[in-house]
């Protein structure tokens, strides 16, 4: 069946078929073709792998920051970031990145992060002299943090398929190589922008301005604090707090923003529901595909070959970077994850590296793979928000795809950047 598999999936992604169709057709067809098994296995693994408490996460958080991006929300995120770096030389750019990170914290997605406050400070950068498909590149390689930091929707899925390894503490463990991404963004807009002449027109607000902002924006910031402070205490798991997060949007968007009326709740629903959806389809049609490379006995047989290789752990990780980029190319986060994480993490638990180290690795990787062509998400979302052709964003893209190289680089040899913040909120 694989070797039915894997052709069939990769023609119809060539053809343009989305990938959740791509891998539950590539299924059926290596069913049809390759076993003895009914049909009606697809449809059963994919209600299986649907079948999961935790997967409750998944809706709630999609629908708490759905009812977090509204503009109140957005736009006091915003203003926080402009009046911190906007006076900077390239301070728009920098206050793009920095908003990124904040909206990280209540989105959980690189999508909702591009589409959200990076559609307004493209427009924003654009007024302010900087050439629209830099800003729009910008925006893609800032988003990348969205399933980093947390909440993120990648790192349940991530906890669903690794039991060595939980919610709580990747969340914990995201944090820092989030931040590190942010910097090194920022640090390559800062070269771009001195190159090319984007300077600020705006001072420095005063203290008293960016102590009253900053004010104005601690609610919508606290969602993060109020989540990985319930999870690290004990008071809630995830899956609680997902909940908890959804009654703490509508709180703030309802009665600290006024940004919020009943009369919205039913269009915000009906858009989460819509994301949810595609994203537990994906999910569905990933577990049907790995259910198939199980039974044919791929993980195991990959497993015992990697180990066969008695590689260090070093060389081990530098050969799953490649992989996960290469993947990535390819195929979104959460599918790859799926798909690869039961075959990988048994091998470098086998070689001693940390689970936590490890699972941030594979999630940084795979999330690069958003903003790289030719299937990038990132780069359509940008293209269509900012009404830019997909080739000059990517000509844009270089000095950006340097730093998250150095970032991967750093997450991969410098492992306390993963393990510190586990290790020090017990975890």
């Amino acid at each position: 069946m694989a070797e039915i598999l894997f052709p069939a999936l990769f023609i119809l992604l060539a053809l343009g078929v989305p990938v959740a169709f791509a891998m539950a057709i590539s299924v059926f067809v290596a069913l049809s073709f390759g076993s003895s098994y009914p049909s009606l296995v697809v449809v059963k693994e994919m209600f299986t792998g649907l079948d999961s408490f935790p997967l409750l996460a998944v809706p709630f958080f999609i629908l708490a920051a759905e009812i977090m991006t509204g503009g109140a929300v957005t736009l006091a995120i915003l203003r926080l970031a402009q009046s911190l770096v906007g006076h900077l030389k390239g301070g728009l750019g920098h206050a793009n990145v920095l908003s990124s990170a904040m909206f990280a914290g209540i989105s959980g997605s690189a999508l909702a992060d591009a589409a959200g406050p990076g559609s307004m400070m493209i427009k924003m950068m654009e007024k302010g002299g900087y050439d629209k498909p830099y800003a729009g590149a910008l925006t893609m390689a800032s988003a990348v943090v969205g399933p980093i930091i947390p909440p993120s929707i990648t790192m349940i899925i991530y906890a669903m398929q690794d039991q060595s390894v939980s919610v709580g503490s990747l969340f914990m463990a995201g944090v820092l190589p989030g931040l590190l991404i942010t910097l090194l963004v920022m640090i390559a807009n800062a070269r771009v922008s001195h190159v090319r002449g984007y300077v600020s027109g705006d001072p420095m607000p005063p203290v008293a301005e960016i102590l009253r902002i900053a004010v104005h924006a601690i609610p919508a910031l606290l969602l993060i604090v109020l989540i990985l402070g319930g999870i690290r205490f004990g008071v809630f798991t995830p899956t609680e707090a997902s909940v908890i997060a959804v009654f703490y949007a509508l709180l703030v968007g309802m009665f600290v923003y006024r940004s919020l009326h009943l009369r919205d709740l039913p269009a915000i629903i009906l858009r989460a529901a819509l994301v949810a959806g595609a994203v537990l389809l994906i999910l569905g049609a990933a577990r049907a595909f790995a259910w198939v490379l199980i039974i044919e006995g791929l993980p195991q047989f990959l497993a015992q070959t990697i180990i066969a290789w008695d590689l260090s752990p070093i060389v081990f990780l530098l050969a799953v970077n490649l992989l996960l980029l290469v993947f990535g190319l390819f195929m979104d986060p959460l599918p790859g994850v799926m798909i690869l994480v039961p075959i990988l993490a048994p091998i470098s638990l086998a070689l001693g590296i940390d689970p936590n180290h490890f699972a941030i690795l594979v999630i940084v990787n795979l999330t690069f793979g958003l903003c790289t062509p030719p299937v990038g998400s990132l780069i359509f979302v940008v293209a269509s928000t900012a009404n830019l052709r997909p080739s000059t964003l990517i000509k844009e893209m270089p000095p950006f795809f340097v730093a998250l190289a150095v970032a991967l680089m750093l997450i991969t040899f410098v492992p306390v950047l993963s393990t510190w913040l586990p290790r020090v909120s017990g975890f």
